[in-house]
């Protein structure tokens, strides 16, 4: 009976040891969800109360083709201002295959949140679609426009595009033009070419010939940045 006894005093001590074991690797999990829960509502509370920089485009600012979406042109200049500490979040709003046409119909919905600072990259689409440059101007001002009567205060960039002539020449000319004209109509900070330094160089682009690789799209952070960080 005392064999017995002891038998099950030590099966109930083994089992006791065994579930305070499992609940300790349980609490230990429980608390890890926890802390991963704390830190991603830190950072989404800290991106929250800064102001924010909208990038409104198409697959060039989305990062299409990729391996890391982290590699989006706007997504390294998150990087350059938070290495020198300005108070500011970028909002990627980029869309692979985004025409002006489309971009007007959207930027209501991008504009819920208030927003400091608007980066405009549309047209190319357009371009390499042959739209008449008077329709791209009028969806892009309707753009501009919107922004404006939203947020008054924002301060507004726009990214001018080149194409091929296959077009025609004058057609090229007049697309090209037609940014620059935006511009100085709206006083936005003007990029003259976000592919300034990529576009027609194969080792910079993938495959397609017209979205950038990696090493690609940290050139366009740099020509984004040089206009860009004036006005921060």
């Amino acid at each position: 009976m005392l064999r017995n006894t002891s038998t099950l005093i030590i099966t109930f001590l083994a089992i006791f040891f065994s579930s305070c074991g499992n609940s300790s690797k349980n609490g230990d999990k429980e608390t890890a969800k926890v802390s991963d829960t704390t830190a991603t509502s830190a950072a989404a509370a800290t991106a929250a109360n800064k102001k924010k920089i909208l990038f409104f485009g198409t697959s060039l600012t989305a990062g299409l083709g990729l391996e890391d979406p982290n590699e989006a042109y706007p997504n390294l200049i998150q990087q350059k201002i938070d290495a020198i500490n300005l108070p500011y979040h970028v909002v990627n709003a980029g869309l692979s295959g985004e025409t002006s046409a489309a971009g007007k119909s959207r930027i209501g919905w991008v504009l819920k949140q208030p927003i400091s600072i608007f980066v405009l990259e549309l047209g190319a689409n357009d371009g390499l679609r042959g739209v008449s440059v008077s329709e791209t101007t009028r969806n892009l001002q309707s753009i501009i426009d919107t922004v404006k009567n939203k947020y008054p205060e924002a301060k507004m960039v726009l990214a001018g595009m080149q194409i091929p002539p296959n077009m025609g020449e004058k057609y090229a000319s007049d697309f090209k033009d037609m940014f620059k004209q935006l511009a100085v109509k709206n006083k936005m900070t003007f990029v003259p070419f976000l592919l300034e330094g990529v576009g027609g160089i194969p080792a910079l682009n993938q495959n397609d010939g017209i979205h950038p690789t990696a090493e690609g799209q940290k050139i366009l952070a740099k020509n984004v940045w040089v206009k860009l960080k004036e006005i921060l």
